[in-house]
């Protein structure tokens, strides 16, 4: 049952001593274990949290609890050496890679969490280029050094090779598998060991190990060196053979830090309570503050001009709404991110991207699922509003008299899809409310009605994605519904340019309706989207009917003519047309261009595109040959493999409508011993035949 209660004293906080961070990683690496000894350590919690046992405090959906997996990134507040760290713990299932991409967007430092044994594997890329394209600085920590094939400089080599990252090591492990015992602190020249596994709070600094101390000068010369690389001052005391102070080259390290032109390697067991202190440690010491990063930048929709937000409290408020959450106590729950000024509860706040205003009725301080209402919101916060109702996921709230808008968040499109239906007439009304609310909460979840069946279509990110949305309807909505079988996000794009007319003219006795234009269509590139270009000259069409062409075009898109799905990476231009001074209208004008676009597409060579998915096959070895061979069936292109221990790692593009309850197959092909992970990719042209049985598929 979540809790709220009061905040008591003052909770302001200087910018330089807080920490927005995020945990990220991919699925199983340990993010959620990671974050549940951080609250243990700092002292938010008095239990560490289990994910097998169900009892973790940032996993607290029930459906979190059941799978053992993060569906939400859950946020809460911490304190380590008198700093405020604020950590979203983020979902690492690519089925739920928005909680990530939201997450990412303002968070200002994040912590990868690597498998020792597994190393970089294919949703810790997806994550990290997600970070790159928010420049968010980063550290790492390999995790899971007790495991069987845990191999630390091996984890190291794949950052830099798979993620193109100057990853530098700044501890060594003391042993590995189940003699992993502690580490060496290169800088400090330490050698760190916990006495056995139970809460790890303690830990004993002793010799470096006689064996490792060769090993252990050779690591700590390359740090030394790469990080007076990044300093010339430093550079020059260092090719003159000083010997230069830890503390000097914890500062440079920072900044290198915060540049992303070093990422520490930190190594660990966060189940076996191994090195989460020093971690805490390096958050504190290398990641940055509010005051490090550069100062958010938006536009100001009065003047049309970039200006910049710098954190503190002496400017104008501004922060960004990065999620909505569906709370079953309080309602509509608003998560937002301050970037500068504070924010009252009670009082009225701007939403600079609707150009409306809204009341801020109550601040809450996040802990996971836990409450701590709060008066006042500060530059640097994370924090969670009730009260606002028309704000959505990538909207900017701001003062009134100084507005600006931040960029939004963008996600990717769903890639399938399946209709749902009510059990029973009391169900109808509910399902269409519970929909609305939780696709309000997820950018990702798409609800929509088919025209001709008149069913509801949801969609997402795959099949786990819209399994927890049915039974979120069921268990939070008390909604019971039927779901039909998971289809494919089909859509259609045109091959060569193509022109055609549309005119619509109706006459039924006194005014009539006149719309009539000329356009033409040209493919493309894949992913460059939708582009409208108006080349009316000379007034052929009046400027007032421009728009609704556009609409109506705009309307045609969403329907295609190969099998009815939406056209995609299509450039259409309006050159010219006709109208009358009396019968012209905008419905007119719409109706013209929607018959013009669906003209000239069937012209275009119309074709089929289907979602094609990176996948990666976790084998023994023993049945790689069966596992490519059923791959081959499914029109996978295989483009390598790789070895960990006795693991072959099988790599494909596969189109998805190829890989339905693929996870139930594998396990017959491999005994119960293969896994795989599969994220979205690109679209590609369906081949003729399937084009054919899809085409036929729609019709019945």
């Amino acid at each position: 049952m979540a809790q709220t209660k009061k905040s008591t004293g003052s909770r302001l906080y200087p910018l330089d001593k807080i920490r927005n961070i995020g945990i990220i990683a991919h699925i199983d690496a340990g993010k959620t274990t990671t974050t549940e000894r951080i609250l243990y350590y700092t002292g938010k919690t008095y239990k560490i949290g289990d994910i097998d046992e169900g009892s973790t405090q940032m996993d607290w959906m029930e459906q979190e609890k059941e799978r053992g997996i993060t569906i939400v990134s859950a946020a809460t507040t911490t304190f380590w050496r008198g700093v405020r760290i604020n950590i979203i713990d983020t979902p690492g299932h690519v089925d739920f890679t928005a909680e990530v991409e939201r997450s990412l967007r303002v968070l200002d430092g994040g912590v990868t969490v690597l498998d020792a044994e597994e190393g970089v594997q294919a949703q810790s890329e997806t994550v990290w280029r997600q970070a790159d394209k928010y420049n968010v600085p980063r550290i790492c920590f390999v995790n899971k050094m007790d495991k069987l094939g845990a191999d630390f400089l091996a984890t190291v080599k794949s950052i830099k090779d798979k993620l193109g990252a100057n990853a530098i090591p700044l501890q060594l492990p003391i042993g590995a598998e189940d003699e992993f015992k502690g580490v060496v602190d290169l800088l400090e020249q330490k050698a760190l060991v916990w006495q056995g596994d139970e809460t790890g709070a303690k830990y004993d600094e002793v010799p470096i190990p006689v064996e490792m101390e060769s090993q252990v000068n050779d690591y700590r010369q390359k740090l030394i060196e790469a990080i007076c690389e990044q300093d010339d001052a430093s550079l020059e005391r260092y090719l003159n053979g000083d010997e230069i102070e830890v503390g000097a080259l914890k500062k440079v390290l920072r900044q290198a830090v915060i540049d992303y032109k070093i990422v520490p390697v930190l190594a660990g067991s966060s189940l076996r309570n191994k090195g989460v202190q020093l971690l805490l440690d390096a958050i504190v010491d290398y990641l940055p503050s509010p005051l490090d990063v550069p100062p958010v930048v938006g536009i100001n929709p009065k003047t049309n001009k970039e200006e910049i937000r710098k954190p503190g409290l002496d400017e104008p408020f501004a922060g960004l709404a990065f999620k909505i959450q569906a709370d079953p106590h309080v309602g509509r729950l608003t998560y937002i991110r301050i970037y500068s000024g504070k924010a009252k509860s009670g009082s009225y706040i701007y939403n600079s991207s609707k150009g409306t205003k809204e009341r801020l009725g109550r601040l809450l301080l996040m802990h996971a699922n836990q409450r701590e209402e709060i008066d006042e919101a500060y530059s640097g916060e994370i924090v969670a509003a009730i009260g606002l109702k028309a704000t959505k996921t990538g909207d900017t709230l701001s003062e009134e008299s100084r507005p600006i808008v931040l960029e939004r968040i963008k996600f990717a499109d769903p890639v399938i899809s399946l209709s749902i239906e009510p059990k029973t007439k009391s169900d109808q009304e509910k399902l269409s409310y519970a929909l609305g609310r939780l696709s309000e909460e997820d950018p990702t979840f798409k609800v929509a009605s088919d025209p001709e069946t008149g069913q509801t279509i949801i969609s997402g990110m795959g099949e786990l994605h819209l399994e927890i949305i049915t039974d979120r309807l069921k268990r939070e909505f008390k909604v019971d519904a039927a779901t039909g079988n998971p289809q494919v996000a089909y859509q259609e794009t045109i091959t060569m340019s193509a022109q055609a007319e549309g005119k619509y003219i109706r006459q039924s006795g006194g005014r009539g309706q006149y719309g009539h234009c000329y356009l033409k269509v040209e493919p493309l590139e894949r992913g460059a989207g939708y582009e409208f270009v108006n080349k009316i000259v000379g007034g052929s069409i009046p400027r007032e009917f421009i728009p609704a062409v556009e609409k109506g075009v705009v309307e045609a898109l969403q329907k295609g003519v190969v099998a009815g799905y939406p056209i995609i990476d299509v450039k259409v231009t309006l050159y010219d047309g006709s109208y009358h001074e009396v019968d012209s209208s905008e419905m007119a004008f719409k109706i013209a261009g929607s018959m013009a676009l669906q003209s000239a597409v069937q012209q275009a060579k119309p074709i089929l595109l289907e979602p094609i998915m990176t996948l990666e096959v976790y084998v023994p070895d023993e049945f790689v040959g069966e596992v490519i061979g059923d791959l081959s069936s499914r029109r996978a292109q295989i483009s390598g493999s790789d070895k960990q221990g006795r693991t072959a790692i099988i790599k494909a593009k596969v189109p998805l409508a190829e890989m339905r309850r693929y996870a139930t197959i594998l396990r017959s092909l491999t005994q119960g011993r293969g896994h795989f992970f599969m994220m979205p990719s690109h679209y590609a042209p369906v081949p003729d035949n399937i084009m054919t049985q899809v085409v036929e598929s729609r019709k019945k």
